[in-house]
């Protein structure tokens, strides 16, 4: 037996452990159900939500937040992060009582952007209602489906959660994101397991920046967002604060939807290089293994296909089709999730290989801007 198929057999134990062992993350069923619990008082919530040159996405997303179907009192703060669109434009041809928009400050040392606009919106809406309930903390890109605040909230408050967040679902229309948003998703799922966020016994916490709905307590508690102002992963970090003193819950939906188009690769991977090399804790010992890992996982199996048809080499090729179906088997529910084709479950390899290489890129830029 030749050191490729050792290697193909390396790749079948790896997926044998991630499909038993890993949080049943490849599921993809942690779905926000639509079920409302009839309450005598609402929660108060305080929407706030960071926006940075988003005149494309805002109006959309403001109008969906107005339009919610949310018996309790809800206010809506938008702070503007430096826009140099016609962001603030956007936002005030729609303004209603319920909107207030900031414009942001210059952004003290130690803090991430993002971070720093939440901690605005937040200081604002406890000068408008010191005894807030929740905050909502949601991208301005975002299209919210009418029940979907009054969904959350219920589950909250029926299964005394201190976070609630939501995975929306992103575009997935155009070449780059049907190869590659559905894998995005399959490996953040890989990552941060939703079972396991979703088990108070398990350490592991996470939660999507896109929605997040907090209790104000529970963040305060956890010293608030000054806690994590310097975290580039804002939301995971987030999560993790949350979860030491409280349950979470993070899970998928299809009710909820990202607005952003990502019609060329170079977008994609402007989003995955800013933060990869971040994920890995800047080590390159790290770094090194993930991207053999990614090889052992993903492309050898395709590999040994070719190879066995290539050479008649019957063993490889049998141990490939093998790994490789049960690899798309894996992906499947997260295409499913998106509406995709069984068939396009095979080109998973294909996104990480694109994967790999952002990653990879991802450490090289920050190399290059530290030294």
């Amino acid at each position: 037996m030749g050191i490729l198929e050792l290697t193909i057999i390396l790749s079948l134990i790896i997926w044998v452990f991630l499909i038993f062992f890993r949080g049943n993350f490849w599921l993809a069923d942690q779905m926000l159900e639509a079920d409302v619990m009839q309450l005598e008082t609402w929660p108060s919530i305080a929407v706030v939500i960071p926006a940075r040159n988003e005149e494309k996405y805002i109006g959309a997303s403001l109008r969906s937040l107005m339009a919610q179907n949310y018996p309790g009192k809800m206010d809506i703060t938008v702070v503007n992060d430096n826009s140099t669109d016609n962001t603030v434009e956007v936002i005030t041809r729609i303004k209603g009582e319920r909107i207030v928009i900031s414009n942001g400050s210059d952004l003290p040392e130690g803090w991430t952007g993002k971070l720093w606009a939440l901690k605005q919106g937040i200081n604002l809406s406890i000068k408008k209602n010191p005894s807030v309930d929740f905050y909502l903390f949601t991208d301005a890109d975002i299209e919210h489906s009418q029940e979907t605040l009054k969904i959350m909230v219920t589950k909250a408050e029926r299964e005394n959660l201190q976070l609630v967040s939501l995975m929306v679902l992103l575009n997935c229309r155009n070449f780059w994101e049907i190869l590659l948003i559905p894998a995005f998703v399959f490996f953040f799922q890989k990552l941060y397991p939703f079972q396991w966020i979703n088990n108070p016994k398990k350490p592991t916490a996470g939660a999507a920046g896109g929605y997040i709905l907090v209790r104000r307590i529970a963040l305060e508690a956890a010293g608030g967002i000054d806690a994590v102002r310097g975290e580039i992963i804002d939301d995971c970090a987030i999560g993790r604060m949350i979860k030491k003193n409280g349950s979470i819950w993070l899970g998928l939906t299809r009710s909820v939807k990202s607005l952003r188009t990502h019609n060329r690769l170079s977008e994609i991977w402007e989003m995955v290089t800013r933060t990869a090399f971040n994920q890995l804790n800047y080590s390159v010992s790290v770094l090194l293994v993930t991207t053999i890992g990614m090889i052992v996982i993903y492309l050898i199996p395709p590999f040994a296909v070719v190879w066995g048809l290539v050479f008649n080499d019957n063993l490889s090729l049998s141990l490939g089709v093998l790994c490789w179906v049960i690899m798309a088997i894996a992906y499947l529910p997260t295409q499913r999730l998106y509406q995709r084709p069984f068939w396009e479950t095979l080109i998973l390899p294909v996104a990480a290989f694109l994967y790999s290489l952002m990653v990879v890129n991802s450490a090289q830029r920050y190399w290059t801007k530290r030294y």
